[in-house]
């Protein structure tokens, strides 16, 4: 697994290069740029500025410079992901550092909130197989999934912060963090999770009770709770685990809905924020972190995978 996880890690090098720069071309692309706004600089100030963050330069050795950095120092090669371009007096280390808490209690928090209640409605939907509650179960499964969390973070703010009142419907303040208010948030970005592993580990379960193994178990005459715990989870867990990567690090890309409807302080409506202003460094800065939690989140599932099942190990 050492092996593994050290080819895995050389192959990510080229590919987030790879990344950068086409999220880099995309980001030229687009019109206007971080100095263009509705009140309009004077053009000696305005190219100063382009000429101090190298906006003047073709694009090939903006990318260049971006990458190696100058004889001053920077460079994303050296570590250095460089100034914000709209944030005065801070880099993008630093901007990222500020959102990054939030985030991830956010992302971590839905995918626990969907690993046990998905899990615990697929364990009962699996062992009620067509009776009522797995018709129940696939129900909440197939509206979770057709809900998208667009449609239910502005109908939860509704219901629970603005006619109810139980819950604060957006903001976080930094100076006094409470977990109430990531509360709707992480349940609205659950759901769908919820959702998608209820019918994974329905589907697993099913196929891990009909398994030789659980006979054999029920054959010696053990417990059904020992049975299905000790014998079957462990089993029927192997496609969660394979599930759970991908999906953890799109629920943090996700998030980027989620922070800009209930106006979380969160690296993804930083990234919304910086994508607006064209502000080429921190869209860079956050593109490239997502992308390195995807594929060290993928490494980890295929790690964790290996663990549980030995046959993995020796393919």
């Amino acid at each position: 697994m050492l092996a593994l996880a050290v080819r895995r890690l050389l192959v990510a090098i080229p590919t987030l290069l790879a990344i950068v720069a086409a999220a880099f071309l995309l980001m030229k692309a687009a019109p206007g740029g971080p100095f263009t706004a509705e009140r309009q600089l004077q053009p000696e100030i305005e190219q100063r500025l382009k000429s101090k963050f190298g906006l003047d330069l073709p694009v090939e050795q903006q990318l260049l410079r971006y990458l190696v950095g100058t004889e001053e120092g920077g460079g994303l090669l050296r570590g250095d992901f460089g100034p914000s371009m709209t944030y005065k007096d801070k880099s993008v280390i630093d901007i990222i550092a500020e959102g990054a808490p939030t985030s991830a209690i956010l992302g971590f928090g839905a995918m626990a909130l969907a690993l046990l209640v998905g899990g615990s409605l697929g364990i009962i939907a699996a062992l009620r197989q067509n009776k009522i509650q797995d018709y129940a179960v696939m129900a909440l499964a197939i509206a979770g999934v057709c809900l998208p969390p667009l449609v239910v973070g502005p109908v939860f703010q509704l219901l629970f912060g603005v006619q109810w009142g139980v819950l604060p419907s957006q903001g976080l303040h930094r100076d006094e963090f409470g977990i109430i208010y990531l509360i709707l948030p992480i349940v609205t970005l659950a759901l769908p999770l919820v959702a998608i592993v209820s019918r994974l580990m329905r589907a697993s379960m099913i196929e891990a009770l009909r398994s030789n193994a659980i006979r054999t178990a029920r054959a010696k005459g053990l417990p059904e709770m020992q049975v299905i715990l000790r014998h079957a989870l462990p089993i029927a867990m192997l496609p969660i685990v394979s599930y759970v990567g991908p999906a953890l690090a799109g629920v943090m890309a996700g998030s980027f809905v989620i922070e800009t409807v209930y106006q979380l302080p969160g690296i993804g409506k930083q990234f919304v924020y910086a994508a607006g202003q064209r502000d080429y460094t921190l869209v860079m800065g956050v593109v490239l972190i997502y992308s390195f939690l995807i594929i060290f989140l993928n490494l980890a599932a295929d790690i964790m995978y290996r663990v549980l099942d030995p046959r993995a190990r020796t393919a």
